[in-house]
Formats: C-alpha cells, structure tokens, sequence
C-alpha cells in the first residue's frame, strides 16, 4: 500500500539549505562569507579579551594597577559609581536620590501596563511620583536636610528632566496640534508660525534663552529656579516637534467620522478625547515612539548650561583624581544604562504597536 502521509521538512536540513542558498551559492560568495567571519570572530574575540580576560574588576584596585594589566579597567566604575549616578548630590543624601530614581522608574513601568490608561488612574500615580521625587530630592520636609537643585545631578536628573519634559510637553502639543487645525484662522496662523519658529530654533539655543537670557528680561518673581526654566523649554521643543506628529495623524484620520458625530450633537470635546484624538495617536505612535527617545538623549544637552547629567557626571568621574585614562570604561558603562532605557522604550513601542494593529488599517 501507498504511504500518503505528508512529512513535515526537517528543521535543520530547511536551514543548511536555506545557508548554503544565500551565504554558499558561488565560489566567490563561500569565499567572501568565509572572510566576513573570519573577521567577526578577531573583533569579538578582541572585545572579549579587553573586556573580560584582561580586565580588573576589582574595587580597590588601584589605576597604575590596572594600566599594568593592558585590559579594561573596571575598577574605575566601581570607585567613581557614586559621582556617575547622583553627581554632586552630597555624598551622605544620595539615598534619597537613588529612592527618587527607583521611584520615577516604578511610575513610568506602572504608566505603561493597559489596566492604568485612565486619565484618573495616571494622574494620581503621577501627582504622588512627583510629589515625593520633589520631596526626596529637595528636602525641606520630614526632617529631611534641604539640597539646592544646583546640586542635583547624575542620572536622578537626568530622568527628571526626560520625565518632566514627555508629561509637561505631550499635554501642550496635543493643544498646539488642534489649535492648527482650528477652523478660525488667525488661531491656526498664529500656532503654526509659533510651531515653525521653535522648531527652526537648536535646542542648544532655546536652553541658553531659557537659563541665562530670561533672567534679565522679566522680572525675578516669573522666572524662578534655573532648572525648570530649563524643563519648560525642553517641554517647548518637544511640543513643537510632537505637535507636529500628532497634527499629521489627525490628517489621517477619516474626516467622516468626526462629522458624524458632530451630526449626532456630540459635543466637540467627547468627539475629539473619545473619537479623533485615540485614532490619530494611533497612527502617529512609531513616530511618537521614536520622538520620546530622541528626546531622553537630548537631556545630555543641559550640560551647556550648568547641570551635571548622567553623561556629565562620567565626564568628571575619569577628569579627576589617577583615572583619566579610563574614559572608554566610563563611557562604556554610560552608554549601557542610555541603551537599557531606550531599548526598554523602543521594545514597549514595538508591543503597543502589535496591540493597536498599527500598520493594518
């Protein structure tokens, strides 16, 4: 009898052929995949002998130590760890501004599970982060000592500025966003070329009006601390670029729709919070995505006007004392902590995205 039973491929005879397909179709190609490997396998192994093999992890190691030694010297994170992470914060507070951290970290995973998306339910868990972040790190409160914002630094500040910019600035630049879109026109000119000069303005420009010029134009009372001078023209730039994005997924959403709810009598803010406004950050969400991470990079630029962010921090973690040949280590470790928040970021865009279906309209 005839076996009509259909086999399923062996796995691993689909991938040999699949390989020998792309990477060994021709004499040239085995050649040419041969090399690019032979190449991969000298830098990784490279990396893994400064890295790990030759390297000092030690935390009382001291530098000439670890120059001896010829590998990457580790040591220098764990002696300077300190002055990386809180900055000139005094050093027996820092507790307070690692609590701070953990505390902004907490509220921005909590922010992201879908049984918190109510404006309620955010608000609150915000207004409290905020709260005792402000307590925390300024003190004045529950007995605990005062600490000027001057002295707040390191990745606390770094994270506060990143948090204070995407919660101030997303509410304005959903309001620009509609306000260009306004059927009266002088409101839609006026916003647009409000929109336009922020946006042909550096960023580095807009920090220096907000913490130097400001000051000596309007009185000493409207201006305050020289910090949130700083957040609220992060806050600017970031709704004049968001504004933007958002006004282009407006442009995309069916115009139908809002003028059947408007036919309806539904009043105009239920028809744009519960009808046009969840359809355009819809479409506008991996361009959302990716401004929000521009933007916790564009933190590191307040180092121009005087604050000791993350990035900053390192800088003087190497510049002072026997460690200043250590400066790949310090960056290195940087550029770990920048690359765990925005790959977090980046993979919680990519999961609203399968979740809202963008893309499959």
């Amino acid at each position: 009898m005839t076996d009509l039973s259909i086999h399923a491929p062996d796995p691993s005879q689909r991938l040999w052929r699949r390989l020998r397909s792309e990477y060994f179709a021709s004499p040239l190609g085995s050649i040419l995949t041969l090399v690019c490997v032979a190449i991969l396998g000298l830098l990784i192994w490279w990396v893994l002998d400064w890295a790990l093999f030759r390297a000092t992890f030690e935390a009382d190691a001291r530098a000439a130590e670890c120059r001896a030694n010829g590998g990457a010297c580790w040591a220098v994170i764990a002696n300077r760890w300190r002055l990386i992470m809180f900055g000139i914060y005094p050093y027996d507070e820092q507790w307070r501004s690692a609590l701070a951290c953990v505390i902004v970290i907490a509220t921005v995973v909590l922010s992201c599970l879908p049984r918190m998306w109510g404006i309620i339910r955010l608000a609150a868990i915000w207004l409290f982060a905020a709260l005792a972040f402000y307590i925390l790190m300024k003190g004045g409160a529950l007995g605990l000592s005062r600490v000027s914002e001057e002295q707040w630094g390191g990745l606390a500040l770094t994270l506060f500025l990143f948090v204070s910019t995407v919660v101030i600035g997303m509410p304005l630049a959903v309001m620009l966003a509609l306000m260009r879109r306004s059927e009266m026109p002088v409101i839609a000119r006026v916003t647009g070329l409000f929109i336009d000069a922020i946006r042909s303005l550096p960023l580095l420009a807009i920090l220096f009006t907000f913490a130097v010029v400001l000051p000596f134009v309007l009185p000493a009372m409207l201006t305050g601390e020289k910090l949130y001078r700083v957040i609220v023209g992060l806050a600017i730039f970031f709704a004049a670029y968001q504004a933007e994005i958002i006004r282009g997924g407006l442009q995309g959403t069916a115009s139908g729709q809002e003028e059947a709810a408007k036919a309806l009598g539904i009043p105009y803010r239920y028809r744009i919070s519960r009808i046009v406004l969840p359809q355009a950050f819809r479409l506008a969400l991996p361009a959302t995505i990716n401004q929000i991470v521009i933007t916790f990079m564009e933190t590191s630029l307040v180092v121009v006007v005087g604050f000791v962010e993350l990035l900053a921090a390192g800088n003087a973690a190497y510049n002072t004392g026997e460690w200043k040949f250590a400066y790949v280590e310090v960056y290195v470790f940087i550029s770990a902590i920048y690359f765990t928040f925005v790959f977090g970021l980046s993979r919680y865009g990519a999961y609203l995205e399968r979740r809202m279906n963008v893309g499959r309209r």
